[in-house]
């Protein structure tokens, strides 16, 4: 079997004539960058730095800690600590990566070094409504990772011969923790394809799992273990479960980003629960929200619907503008409207009765 051919042949062809006339590369990714955002950009960048030109990968904010292996991670520049480096990096550049995200809100305070930018961009993303933000626009929502069609994308360019270990490795990070560790949106055949063409690098696919789902620092471990035991409701009534943790209680186990990763996904184990919301308290008067189901639940919907955000079918994510207690209400007052879209297997008509 071959690799499938996904992306228009005239639109891969006008991306590849870009990198081929840039010698001052930037990629760009959304903020709070996920593995599959930074696995993507330091993925790429590993590809582009040849020797004939600069690459550089500005991230509008810290990455989680559990991603800071990734081979290039040391060479990011985060936007919220050299804003001064990132604007430079921008104005010099001739050409810009838009990866993981299809709008330039959602990339924060890069937005509007980006847009002062005048050089052409071209967008591979995996989301649904891509805005017209780039000259070349490679969008494949039914892709399950940015990772997995970069890699579709070097593939069809003739460039995935330049994927070395490091790059493998990036890339398959973004493919693991966008699927969940291939649990969710992953009965695409050409992912296995692309694994296989990974550990041909050399790559060690079971190290680079331990490193992102099973190195957990003692603080992790235990506000996964308080959120899970004092503060997880199950709401059968709408298949449903919800963890908050407040900003109080995140100081108390001395909270750094990336500690509550994965914790969203934990509710999902248990016989009839179809969704899960977490709710995490970043700042006084604002919420992020993560969000997963399971089958054809669309938690995209409801966070685009509730909380201005999106993502994809089982995975998705938004934020909400005021206080904790008022995120729980005005999701508990609309959390009813999606019962339509609730499977109707015998746990669910108990859990209803």
């Amino acid at each position: 079997m071959t690799i499938s051919k996904i992306i228009d042949s005239d639109i891969a062809a006008a991306a590849k004539r870009l990198i081929d006339n840039s010698r001052r590369t930037v990629i760009t990714c959304h903020k709070t960058p996920d593995g599959d955002a930074i696995g993507s950009s330091l993925g790429l960048a590993a590809v582009l730095a040849d020797g004939k030109r600069q690459v550089h990968v500005i991230t509008p904010d810290t990455p989680p800690r559990n991603l800071h292996f990734l081979p290039g991670f040391d060479n990011v520049v985060i936007a919220s600590r050299f804003t001064e480096k990132a604007r430079c990096l921008l104005a010099n550049a001739d050409l810009v990566f838009c990866l993981d995200y299809n709008s330039l809100q959602r990339i924060d305070r890069l937005q509007p070094l980006v847009e002062a930018s005048t050089a052409p961009r071209i967008m591979i993303d995996h989301h649904l409504d891509p805005e017209p933000i780039a000259a070349v626009t490679i969008s494949h929502p039914e892709v399950s990772s940015t990772c997995a069609l970069l890699y579709h994308f070097l593939y069809e360019t003739g460039m995935s011969g330049m994927v070395d270990r490091a790059a493998a490795e990036c890339i398959y990070t973004g493919m693991l923790t966008d699927t969940g560790n291939f649990s969710y949106n992953s009965n695409d055949p050409d992912l296995y394809l692309i694994i296989a063409r990974l550990l041909e690098t050399g790559m060690n696919k079971d190290e680079i799992y331990t490193r992102v789902w099973n190195t957990n620092s003692s603080n992790r471990l235990r506000i996964c273990g308080y959120a899970i035991y004092r503060k997880m409701q199950l709401i059968p009534e709408h298949s449903m479960a919800l963890i908050t943790l407040t900003r109080e209680e995140l100081n108390e186990f001395d909270y750094v980003k990336g500690d509550t990763e994965s914790l969203v996904n934990q509710p999902l184990s248990i016989p009839g629960v179809v969704w899960s919301v977490f709710m995490r308290e970043d700042e006084p008067d604002f919420v992020k929200v993560s969000t997963r189901s399971v089958g054809e639940f669309p938690v995209n919907i409801v966070c685009e619907d509730l909380f201005g955000g999106g993502g994809h079918r089982n995975a998705a994510g938004g934020e909400f503008h005021g206080s904790l207690a008022a995120a729980v209400d005005f999701l508990m007052s609309h959390a009813g409207d999606y019962d339509g879209a609730l499977p109707e297997s015998q746990e669910n008509k108990e859990n209803k009765q």
